[in-house]
């Protein structure tokens, strides 16, 4: 707990004032699940993916996604050498432990799909042979909003592989100020980051996370906040039992980052809006009114009868 608490400092020296955003990047690393950022472009979505693989000492790789960006460019390729008379690959930049996959809704769908089976299964297949990914692997993807010239929308298979979507939101004027401040010297605190976790340590982190207690009642009250969303007026599509299973392992990595060995209803209640909300489409009316993913999912959070015991 105090070395993964180590790294969460080191992670709000870059991020200032967005310890919720820190936690929840916390909880998907436990999980060895992949975080979707989604905010305007200059509120520190790289910083946050570099200041973690730092803190990790672990194989960075980063790919700008441009609208010209081919799959082989994300996977790799095989390539024919002359002097063996052999074709050798040259792996990808998505051979790596942590993936900083930048601005990914600006390329095309196919090459978005690339990281498909990267994301699910932990390995690559080119030219039909199968390689695993190194452990851990995690892959943070950033986009700015759809609303913005040039981008294209992720599709629904992919956006279900992200364990997590998360938004910073525009720091306060106080914190602002800070940021300002740590910067205006041309250092950057990123600069000054250290390793606190071995990858052993982490290994170990994820499974004591594993073993969290959850109750009966608690995944039933799970399975009832998702089979919600499958029948809501509101909703075109409701959340797969991948977003059940989501939201029991974030559950417990929170409660575990907490302190506990058991998950109480409010780790559920935290984890709900992150885990469920891309997972769900909205109706064209409700978009139309104004209405959001995350409004749905906190309505049938607060419709749920939460268990008692």
């Amino acid at each position: 707990m105090e070395k993964l608490q180590g790294l969460m400092d080191n992670l709000n020296k870059v991020l200032f004032g967005k310890e919720s955003v820190v936690e929840m990047v916390a909880v998907a690393l436990i999980c060895q699940g992949h975080v979707l950022v989604e905010d305007v472009p200059g509120l520190g979505k790289t910083m946050l993916v570099k200041g973690l693989a730092r803190s990790l000492g672990c194989k960075f790789s980063r790919i700008q996604f441009t609208p010209d960006l081919l799959p082989s460019d994300v996977v790799g390729v095989q390539i024919y050498n002359q002097k063996t008379m052999e074709f050798q690959y040259r792996p990808g930049p998505v051979m790596a432990n942590i993936v900083l996959a930048d601005e990914i809704n600006r390329t095309s769908p196919k090459t978005q799909s690339s990281l498909l089976e990267a994301m699910e299964e932990r390995q690559l297949t080119v030219d039909g042979e199968t390689r695993p990914l190194p452990q851990p692997f995690m892959v943070l993807a950033t986009q700015n909003p759809i609303e913005y010239e040039g981008t294209f929308p992720l599709p629904e298979a992919q956006l279900d592989r992200f364990l997590l979507r998360l938004e910073i939101g525009y720091p306060s004027p106080a914190t602002e100020v800070e940021i300002i401040r740590a910067q205006e010297h041309g250092k950057h605190p990123l600069d000054s980051l250290e390793k606190v976790l071995e990858v052993d340590e982490l290994l170990k982190i994820q499974q004591e996370a594993a073993q969290v207690k959850l109750s009966d009642s608690l995944a039933a009250y799970i399975v009832e906040l998702c089979n919600r969303t499958r029948n809501h007026p509101s909703l075109y599509l409701g959340a797969s039992p991948r977003g059940s299973l989501g939201l029991v392992r974030t559950a417990k990595a929170l409660a575990w980052l907490r302190g506990r060995d058991y998950v109480l209803p409010d780790d559920i209640k935290t984890m709900a809006v992150p885990v469920l909300a891309h997972r769900v489409i909205l109706n064209p009316e409700e978009k139309l009114q104004g209405q959001t993913a995350q409004d749905v999912i906190r309505k049938i959070i607060n419709t749920v009868a939460v268990p008692t015991r």
